[in-house]
């Protein structure tokens, strides 16, 4: 019996996870804003194996750029620009569903998952922030519900335009001067709540048949979302129970919708601070929370809990907080949860979301972090990881050449890519086309 395998994914995030990354001595400031910055990332990524590389998107400029780097490149841009850097890498865009059109975001999709020769992926969010619906021609953003309506009907939609053309629709027959065959190319007539769309898409098949689909949210309508739709999830959890409590629920509801539980990937969050022995693993974690700025700390957390905290005392402990947001739902519960348990301040609270705002944060050796990702992946937490260096280059550097050998070394991660395509390296199907209702009229 063939042992089951991790699947690891490095999350690019400008300078690294920890807030004050771009501080650090060892960091360049300006690197976000340069393409040599990611390529050694992904190239580092892919000599250490992993499944695929991630970027995170807003779509507004944040609060705290005063104090933090939040320019960042539109991502399908940059993952193009990467594919033709990387041979085996997964690449997987952020991409929202509240501010784009099924027809322009699928083929965006579909270009970069035949210019990598099938290697990409899609995080489909719903845009919680309140500063990108302005910069939409909105006053205010739509609604929890609202948002995950449009999220379903847009996911319909892009995969019936990506189904558009059957896989041998192109013919490119030189001697006989036809290119593609007609009637295996179908408008879908999407005729719904939110969107109509004549189609089909003006691009074949992706080489993938749809993109790899993943999702991040984690409230009710996330994870109904998620066990409906995708094939591998993001979380941030604190601990290995509240992990085991996501992993088994999520993979319960799948059932339902006819899907087996290894059609879905659950890839927790992990930031390691990895030194050679413990003592040099905490300095690493002291110095940074040392550059740490408070200020920035709370306009951080007030928009994680989408409430003002800027009035309250640092050394006060979380006031009352208005039920219910139409904000990131998840991640405000994972919040307030750690500080009523753990009887935080504000203060304290922001330290411990520094290095990775909310999720699972790891300070040790690279046999304890190695531990540590065994411990999750045997029990019942996760089907792998999303990898969050603290720094870049240093913490992945880190990562990829003390961690990953020994998770080599224990048959639990690859040594070398066995497939091609990023589906290929999750282990998943190519999904079959939905059947077209009809075929491409020769006048249209």
């Amino acid at each position: 019996m063939t042992q089951r395998q991790l699947h690891l994914n490095a999350f690019i995030h400008g300078t690294g996870h920890h807030e004050a990354s771009w501080r650090h001595k060892d960091v360049d400031p300006r690197a976000e804003l340069s393409l040599e910055h990611y390529l050694k990332i992904a190239t580092t990524a892919e000599r250490g194996k992993l499944d695929s590389l991630f970027l995170a998107d807003g779509l507004a400029i944040s609060s705290n750029i005063q104090f933090n780097a939040y320019s960042s490149f539109e991502p399908l841009t940059l993952l193009s620009a990467l594919a033709t850097a990387t041979e085996r890498i997964g690449l997987i865009a952020t991409a929202s569903t509240s501010y784009n059109q099924p027809y322009s975001l699928a083929r965006a999709l579909a270009s970069v998952d035949r210019i990598s020769k099938g290697r990409a992926g899609w995080n489909i969010v719903t845009s919680a922030g309140q500063g990108e619906a302005k910069n939409f021609n909105l006053a205010d953003r739509p609604a929890h519900a609202a948002r995950y309506e449009r999220a379903h009907e847009f996911l319909e939609t892009a995969k019936e335009l990506w189904d558009s053309w059957d896989d041998d629709a192109v013919v490119a027959n030189q001697e006989t001067g036809r290119y593609s065959d007609p009637d295996k190319i179908h408008p879908i007539d999407h005729e719904g709540k939110h969107f109509q769309v004549r189609g089909p898409l003006n691009l074949p098949r992706p080489l993938q048949g749809h993109p790899l689909l993943v999702q991040a949210g984690s409230s009710e309508a996330g994870k109904e979302f998620a066990a409906r739709h995708a094939e591998a999830v993001f979380t941030a959890h604190l601990s290995v129970e509240s992990a085991r409590e996501f992993y088994a629920d999520l993979k319960g509801r799948l059932g339902a919708f006819g899907r087996s539980s290894d059609a879905l990937l659950i890839l927790p969050g992990i930031s390691a601070y990895i030194g050679d022995s413990q003592e040099e693993a905490q300095e690493k974690y002291d110095y940074l929370n040392s550059l740490a700025n408070p200020e920035y700390g709370v306009q951080q957390l007030s928009q994680q809990l989408d409430f003002d905290l800027s009035a309250y005392p640092l050394d006060a402990q979380l006031p009352e907080l208005p039920e219910g947001t139409d904000g990131t739902q998840s991640r405000k519960k994972l919040i307030v949860d750690v500080a009523r348990k753990e009887s935080l301040t504000i203060r304290e609270l922001t330290r411990k979301l520094a290095g990775a705002r909310g999720h699972f944060t790891f300070i040790g050796t690279p046999a304890q972090v190695a531990d540590e990702i065994e411990l999750w992946f045997t029990t019942g937490a996760a089907d792998g990881f999303n990898i969050m260096p603290p720094t870049f280059p240093g913490g992945l550097d880190d990562f990829i050449d003390k961690v990953v050998p020994l998770l080599q070394e224990r048959g639990l991660f690859r040594t070398e890519y066995t497939g091609h395509t990023l589906r290929e390296h999750y282990g998943l199907a190519r999904p079959e086309p939905i059947l077209p209702a009809a075929t491409l009229a020769l006048s249209a």
